[in-house]
């Protein structure tokens, strides 16, 4: 078995949010220059010794977790990848 590395989960993030229709990027400078937190955005966090997934939801940078802890790289890649999987079988049925 492979080692899963930032670049793993970092690729798989960016697939979940093509799939959501999401902003790639956490943060955008705004007219003013400042940066405003681009809700909706999937993310990577690191913490704790270990990864997590975290999704923009308010312009002031407040997240959601949507697995409630971080864990292993190779966990948190099998639990995306399980979300994205219940996003494009719910996209094919609708």
């Amino acid at each position: 078995m492979n080692r899963v590395t930032v670049s793993d989960l970092n690729a798989i993030i960016a697939r979940l949010n093509r799939v959501c229709g999401t902003p790639q990027e956490p943060y955008a400078p705004d007219a003013d220059g400042r940066l405003r937190a681009n809700i909706g955005n999937w993310h990577l966090s690191r913490a704790y010794g270990g990864f997590g997934l975290h999704r923009m939801v308010t312009d002031g940078g407040g997240v959601s977790d949507p697995f409630g802890h971080h864990m292993p790289a190779r966990e948190l890649l099998n639990r995306i990848s399980a979300y994205l999987r219940g996003f494009e079988d719910a996209r094919r049925a609708a």
